[in-house]
C-alpha cells in the first residue's frame, strides 16, 4: 500500500513540473540579465524580422497565439524579465514543443526579446471591447 501511495505521488510532482511554464523553469540567475538593447527602436524592428522568420509560425504573427503555441500576450510573459525571456529562447523545452533557438546569434536573441516588449505594451494599449 504505501508503495502506491508513493508511485501517486511521483505521479503527482511529475505532472506538477510538467505543467510548469517555461518562464518558470529558468534558472534564478537568469532575472538579474539585462537586454542591452531594452528600449532601442532599430533592435525592436530587427527583432520583428527575426521573429515573423523564426518564431510567428508557432506564436501567430502578433504573438496572440495558434493552436502549436501559447499567446506571447500574457501577463507571464510581458513581466518576465528580459534575462529569462532570453533564456527561454536559447534553450526551448522540447518536452513543451519549443524549440531552441541556439542557433541565432546572441544579439539576435536580444532583439527578439526587445520585440517581444512591444507585443505586450501595444497589448496593454490597445482600447477595449
Amino acid at each position: 500500500m504505501q508503495g502506491s501511495h508513493r508511485l501517486i505521488g511521483i505521479a503527482i510532482l511529475a505532472t506538477a513540473v510538467s505543467a510548469q511554464s517555461l518562464v518558470q523553469m529558468a534558472p534564478a540567475k537568469f532575472a538579474n540579465r539585462t537586454n542591452p538593447y531594452e528600449g532601442s527602436e532599430t533592435a525592436s524592428l530587427a527583432g520583428a524580422k527575426l521573429f515573423a522568420r523564426e518564431c510567428a509560425a508557432c506564436h501567430g504573427g502578433k504573438g496572440e497565439g495558434l493552436e502549436k503555441a501559447p499567446s506571447l500576450r500574457r501577463p507571464e510573459v510581458s513581466n518576465a524579465p528580459p534575462g529569462v525571456l532570453f533564456w527561454v529562447l536559447e534553450n526551448g523545452s522540447l518536452r513543451n514543443g519549443m524549440p531552441s533557438f541556439a542557433h541565432l546569434p546572441a544579439p539576435q536573441r536580444w532583439q527578439i526579446v526587445t520585440f517581444l516588449r512591444t507585443l505586450s505594451s501595444s497589448a496593454r494599449s490597445a482600447p477595449g471591447p
